[in-house]
């Protein structure tokens, strides 16, 4: 039995130590919010928040976790979707399918406790999941928006690109 801290609550889990962290939040914990896109740690669809770095759960084995590990999922990081990556991506609707994006939130939200201003530079470099969809733009002006430093524009109709960010 393994005892772990997820969005500020114990959770005892039983499963193999060798199980992936990505199917004991999914499946022992009921956080079904944390998506299995590649399970190579390489598209980031699993991505979470240890300590308040940035993870791939697909890759992190259960016996990997102590006890003292602050897990947040993207259930955790608000749950009136109020926070500042989570209200930028709906202002700005980054998605399209949707799939990658609590990856995505999860990767922007590490980047801006890390930066909280970052350039572009700093979020290419952070910003590392993949967005079959190709939403990076959106994605981009979204870290910006929740970042403060920019105001998006927003009048389509004027023919301005709504996802195109304003200084």
């Amino acid at each position: 039995m393994a005892r772990l801290n997820i969005n500020g609550s114990t959770h005892n889990v039983n499963a193999e130590p060798d199980t992936p962290l990505l199917w004991v939040l999914r499946e022992q914990v009921g956080l079904t919010g944390t998506k299995y896109g590649c399970g190579v740690a390489q598209c980031g669809a699993c991505s979470v928040h240890i300590n308040g770095e940035v993870r791939r759960s697909c890759s992190m084995r259960l016996r990997d976790i102590k006890p003292a590990d602050k897990i947040v999922t993207i259930e955790g990081l608000s749950a009136t979707s109020s926070h500042p990556v989570q209200k930028a991506w709906a202002e700005l609707d980054v998605p399209q399918c949707g799939y990658c994006q609590s990856g995505q939130i999860m990767a922007a939200a590490a980047l801006l406790a890390k930066k909280p201003k970052p350039t572009d530079a700093d979020i290419d470099k952070a910003m590392t999941n993949i967005c079959r969809c190709g939403t990076y733009q959106r994605i981009r002006a979204a870290v910006h928006a929740a970042a403060g430093t920019v105001k998006v524009g927003s009048d389509a109709a004027s023919g301005n690109d709504p996802y195109t960010v304003k200084a």
